[in-house]
């Protein structure tokens, strides 16, 4: 009997597993996807009369796509890799979509119904130089168009049938930097400079590639920028002191050039000019300061300007509408408006097109812009245009209204934070209630009818309508589970988005002013988001506030511009414009009165700013004055620093203080180099510090957030696998306390290098590398115990309060440590690393892994466990240690994204739920995917795949037993009576 039901209890265990998978239709309840393709940078249109009208367009995430005109959607994309840069598009032979990437070393043929690679070419080169690609509408090889490709200082002409390279021309030799392609007859063209004022043009055969002429010119002036073809045989660029344009004329060969002072065109012209890159027949524009001149040049070279546009203006390069017409398009802003006008290039004083749209001034100014004709009924041409915005988003205009937009800006998340939502508020009249209570009523008793399969057709539908009507996730108030949140989250553009995380759509959007390219911030860069204002207390009264970082400029010495954005409206509070740079932001664990959270700003000169800037901050800071540490890593110098503050700036600012070196650790250069670092978040829980082991012996977790683990790389080793040897490469980890510089541990791999990806939760720490004697990649696990508080074992002590383990510590205290390792071979590469987080830290933990196959992985931490062996004893089962083995599990199942990818994944953002079971995962890229995850399944709730209807008819059935029971009971008393 004994057997037979635990027989049964193994079979329901069985079930129970099995149920923890996902179903087909459960994807997209709990999560979603979507799909981006970044800021286009190249766009051809594609709207024959047969098969589906499409935009085929290459971004600045290395993305070839092809695009749906009607309604944005992707027919298909490919991303092609962080280091796979794409630049140039066409179309060859009406049926190929041709890339070339990698600076003008790979080219590559896409079907261009569904995108699957025809070909492929490895073009070679020695030299680097600037890419072109160029495939001639009328140059034919037997009924092949030829693809022109120039890149590492070889033009290749390749078949667009099969992509074999039909000849190569070498310019190493002449070191020219070509700027133009063109052909006449069978007769290609090569123009450029070698140096500044060499001007050269070589002929080449288009069948053989065979040199037929080279000319040169050496002009007396040198030039700036580069060169632009205004027609077949006319050049344009401009002299080194950009004041003046200079025109050169290739008539059969023969060089000629003219020069024209820019002041002789237009008067009171002031300013750097410089020539934007548009093919316009015959024109060109100059951008002079906020000014744009559209110049015309003439037959015999001479230069006439025919429009000056005082806004900021966008032109689009020329297309054909006719045998001999030509048409192009420029934009502008006016007012809330953008000006859309379309000109014929041989008849200025008409224009073909002329509207005003109405566009949201959120998405800026008009970056880009592509036109495409179509026939209309009447026999007239119409137009519609492609616009690329300033926050890199996508919007196709057509008839003088918005077809279509994408927010394709969120294609380049910079950084994430989170926010709650608004509490819901309280005072529901009594007849909500009763409705409510009604509704409620009526919906159980519907879904009692469909779960006992008794429901109408009609009542199927009222069940479909209800669900979508009290969808829960969607709301914009707090939910008592806490799944429902902001996701906050900074685009390279500039621009701030919150997504709600039940269904990610925008809930609202910033393009921030002082993050726009002006000109007294010429380039500025999004550098971090953090929360300002947590309002706990004044939660109903108050709305949080958060930070973002930027700078105008990549050097760490450009100044520093602030942004204060209500995470609830989206509106930027106040914006500051600093006087200082920014090198490092140190959020404090202390907030004032307001709930504003004090913040210390390191600049490029070592000191530390204080905000927010007011008296009660000053007064927090001076009272935890002694308790104020952080760090500097200065990965290049191979130095480590420790710092606190030492006293008020010599200045006049009091918000200002200097800094005092407290240690420093430097690595020997010529045997190491920092490649990563990483640290604990500072908002992690962690539920307790005692861990029992198998003999029921109490080990003390090593808890401090002042812990940095540092993997240091030998010099030959810093590089791409495969450019050391094993003899060569070794790595060297260590965990520094960084209040004191104190090194807990340190542990050399021989034969091993990066890239390392790791990750730091609680007392351990999980890092991936690459072994180069095995040729696998490894992941290493380190866990460090605090020796010290070995002897608290006493149970009356724990009772009676004698040992309080969660009391903090001090570092300068000299910990007595011990640290337990193990390495596993890993089968992926490694793109991001990241660990569950939830809300009390009792749930057991889960290591996220983005992998290189751009999907996320959940890897139970206890397969990282240091104290695993091959044969684990009874007790060590007992405690859910896994019998060890060399390589680390991959379960298909433990895809947390399905089978989704996040294209061009970049990062992984964990943040706890208000059930302690669950912990959200936002995973970015070129893709966004969100989702929950319960490492230790959902045990402090019911599913929602729990049967309710089951429940109450196991209730229904106990109280029918125990009142039949209950008659049974008293009927055999008063027999018993009786007798």
């Amino acid at each position: 009997m004994a057997i037979r039901v635990f027989s049964i209890l193994l079979l329901f265990l069985s079930f129970t597993n099995l149920t923890f998978s996902l179903y087909e239709d459960q994807v997209g309840l709990m999560d979603w996807h979507q799909q981006y393709i970044g800021k286009v940078k190249h766009a051809v249109f594609h709207t024959q009369k047969t098969g589906r009208k499409r935009v085929l367009v290459s971004t600045e995430e290395n993305v070839v796509a092809s695009l749906d005109l009607r309604r944005g959607e992707i027919f298909w994309r490919h991303v092609l890799g962080t280091n796979d840069v794409v630049d140039g598009l066409d179309i060859a032979l009406g049926k190929y979509v041709i890339s070339l990437s990698s600076d003008g070393s790979i080219l590559r043929a896409w079907n261009l119904p569904d995108g699957q690679m025809v070909w492929e070419s490895s073009l070679q080169g020695s030299m680097a130089s600037k890419s072109i690609l160029n495939i001639p509408k009328n140059l034919k090889a037997d009924k092949d168009d030829l693809i022109l490709v120039f890149g590492k200082g070889c033009l290749h002409a390749v078949s667009s049938i099969d992509g074999e390279v039909l000849w190569r021309h070498d310019f190493v030799g002449e070191s020219i930097e070509v700027s133009h392609i063109f052909h006449s007859h069978d007769v290609i063209y090569v123009a450029g400079f070698v140096g500044s004022s060499e001007f050269y043009v070589y002929g080449l055969n288009a069948k053989n590639g065979e040199l037929l002429e080279n000319n040169h010119a050496a002009l007396p002036y040198g030039t700036f920028g580069e060169l632009l073809s205004v027609s077949a045989d006319m050049l344009v660029v401009l002299d080194d002191t950009r004041s003046n344009l200079v025109t050169i004329n290739l008539n059969n060969g023969e060089i000629s050039y003219n020069q024209k002072h820019i002041s002789d065109l237009i008067k009171d012209a002031s300013g750097q000019a410089v020539i934007l890159p548009s093919r316009l027949p015959g024109i060109f524009a100059l951008k002079i300061n906020s000014h744009v001149l559209i110049i015309k040049v003439t037959n015999e070279g001479e230069l006439e300007v025919v429009d000056k546009i005082n806004n900021a203006a966008v032109v689009s390069d020329a297309i054909s509408i006719s045998e001999g017409q030509h048409a192009f398009a420029f934009v502008h802003h006016g007012g809330n408006k953008i000006h859309l006008s379309v000109k014929d290039a041989n008849d200025w004083n008409g224009d073909l097109l002329k509207e005003s749209i109405v566009i949201d001034h959120q998405r800026g100014n008009i970056d880009k812009i592509f036109i495409n004709n179509y026939v209309r009924t009447d026999r007239s041409h119409g137009f519609r245009a492609l616009m690329v915005m300033e926050d890199h988003s996508l919007v196709l205009v057509q008839q003088g209204e918005i077809v279509w937009s994408r927010e394709d800006g969120l294609a380049s998340v910079v950084d994430v934070t989170t926010s709650e939502l608004p509490v819901e508020k309280e005072g529901v009249s009594v007849a909500k209630v009763e409705q409510n209570l009604f509704e409620w009523l009526k919906g159980h008793f519907l879904k009692l009818k469909g779960t006992l399969m008794i429901a109408s057709p009609e009542d199927v539908v009222a069940i479909l309508a209800m669900r979508l009507r009290s969808s829960e996730k969607s709301k914009m108030t707090r939910d008592h589970n806490g799944f429902r949140k902001l996701l906050i989250v900074l685009t390279r553009a500039g621009k701030v988005f919150a997504l709600h995380t039940g269904d990610g759509r925008i809930i609202w959007s910033i393009l921030l002013p002082n993050l726009r390219k002006s000109e007294s911030c010429e380039h500025p860069v999004g550098l971090n988001i953090y929360q300002w204002q947590v309002p706990h207390h004044h939660a109903l009264d108050e709305n949080p506030f958060v930070l973002v970082v930027g700078r105008c400029g990549p050097s760490l010495a450009a100044p520093a511009v602030f942004s204060f954005i209500d995470a609830y409206t989206g509106v930027e509070a106040k914006s500051l414009s600093l006087s200082h740079t920014v090198a490092q932001v140190i959020p404090l664990p202390y907030t004032d009165s307001t709930e504003q959270r004090l913040h210390l700003i390191i600049d490029f000169n070592q000191h530390a700013y204080l905000y927010p800037r007011t008296p009660e901050a000053i007064d927090i800071l001076k009272r935890e004055f002694s308790n104020v540490y952080w760090y500097s890593v200065e990965a290049d110098n191979g130095v480590i620093r420790g710092h606190a503050l030492k006293s008020n700036c010599k200045a006049v600012d009091e918000y200002c203080f200097d800094l005092r070196d407290l240690w420093s650790i430097v690595f020997p250069s010529e045997s190491e180099k920092i490649i990563a670092t990483v640290t604990r978040k500072s908002n992690e829980v962690v539920h307790t510090q005692a861990k029992v082991m198998t003999d029921y012996d109490v080990m003390y977790k090593y808890i401090s957030k002042n812990l940095l683990f540092v993997a240091n790389a030998a010099p030959k080793a810093r590089g791409e696998i495969g450019t050391a040897t094993p003899e060569e490469a070794w790595l060297v980890i260590y965990i520094i306390d960084t209040v004191t510089g104190r090194i807990l541990h340190r542990m050399t791999h021989h034969g091993c290098q990066g890239p390392v990806h790791a990750v730091f939760s609680e007392n351990w720490v999980v890092y991936h590398y690459f072994n180069l004697r095995a040729h696998r990649y490894e992941m290493s696990v380190v866990e460090v115990y605090d020796q010290s508080r070995a002897e608290n074992k006493d149970v009356w002590k724990f009772v009676l309060g004698k040992h309080n383990l969660t009391s903090p510590f001090s570092s300068y205290s000299r910990p007595e440590v011990i640290t337990k390792s193990q390495s596993y071979f890993f089968t992926h590469s490694v793109k991001a690393i990241e660990v569950t987080s939830t809300a009390k830290g009792i749930t057991s933990k889960q290591v996220l892994i983005g992998t290189i196959g751009d999907q996320v992985l959940a890897l139970d931490k206890r397969f990282l466990d240091p104290r695993r062996t091959l044969n684990p004893s009874q007790a060590e089962k007992e405690e859910g240690i896994i019998p060890l083995t060399d390589s680390l599990p991959i379960i298909s199942q433990s895809y947390i994204t399905h089978s989704l990818k996040v294209e061009g994944l970049r990062g992984i953002v964990t943040v706890p739920a208000r059930l302690e079971s669950t912990s959200l995962v936002f995973a970015y890229g070129v893709d966004l995917f969100f989702t929950q995850i319960a490492p230790s399944r959902t045990y402090d709730s019911l599913t929602e795949d729990f049967s309710y209807a089951l429940l109450l008819l196991t209730i229904v059935a106990l109280i029918v037993a125990i009142f039949a029971t209950w008659v049974l009971s008293e009927r055999k008393d008063l027999q018993e009576k009786w007798r």
